[in-house]
């Protein structure tokens, strides 16, 4: 882990996915350990696999609906199913919603404010997915997990999973966990 300032913490994990399926396998493997109110930046060229990581996210919380990109609209929202048990059901009797946006036709960032998104991205209902969230760079100032997917070849992906706050460096660790332990299998 690293300081990214004295008063916060960052810190990173590289993967490699090789598959469509497997892109979606990471998305779903995060999205299980998702509370609500968390802000999830998505970064990467057209082709990436930034809405087939969201559509494994969707799975994760438990979202049937189809998850497709929101790019002529901006912001799609999802309702997931009730999952867990006892406390954190009844916190999530709903199910968390997703809201998913899309930057990718934003010409300026201070419409994301203008529109009122603002109001979705602490939201405890719910999980914010942000694609093209570089466009709005200026607006991340808080807390947050931002990844980067790079096109390695027509299948591989490498995704940096970049974590800003101590809750996301709990989250990373945890999925890091999960993750590798589910490939071990």
């Amino acid at each position: 882990m690293t300081g990214a300032s004295q008063d916060e913490v960052s810190c990173t994990l590289d993967v490699i996915s090789h598959s469509a399926a497997q892109t979606q396998r990471l998305g779903m493997r995060l999205g299980e350990l998702l509370r609500g109110g968390e802000l999830i930046l998505l970064a990467g060229q057209l082709g990436t696999g930034k809405t087939t990581f969201t559509q494994g996210l969707a799975q994760g919380l438990g979202i049937a609906e189809v998850v497709s990109s929101p790019t002529f609209t901006l912001l799609k929202e999802y309702r997931g199913q009730p999952r867990g048990r006892g406390e954190e059901q009844a916190t999530h009797s709903r199910g968390l919603a997703l809201y998913h946006f899309d930057l990718y036709r934003l010409e300026h960032p201070e419409e994301i404010l203008d529109l009122g998104f603002e109001d979705y991205f602490s939201n405890p209902a719910g999980v914010c997915v942000v694609e093209w969230a570089d466009k709005a760079a200026a607006l991340w100032s808080g807390e947050y997990l931002r990844i980067r997917l790079k096109l390695l070849s027509e299948t591989k992906r490498a995704l940096l999973f970049e974590a800003v706050g101590s809750y996301y460096c709990e989250l990373l660790q945890q999925f890091q966990k999960n993750t590798y332990a589910a490939l071990g299998n």
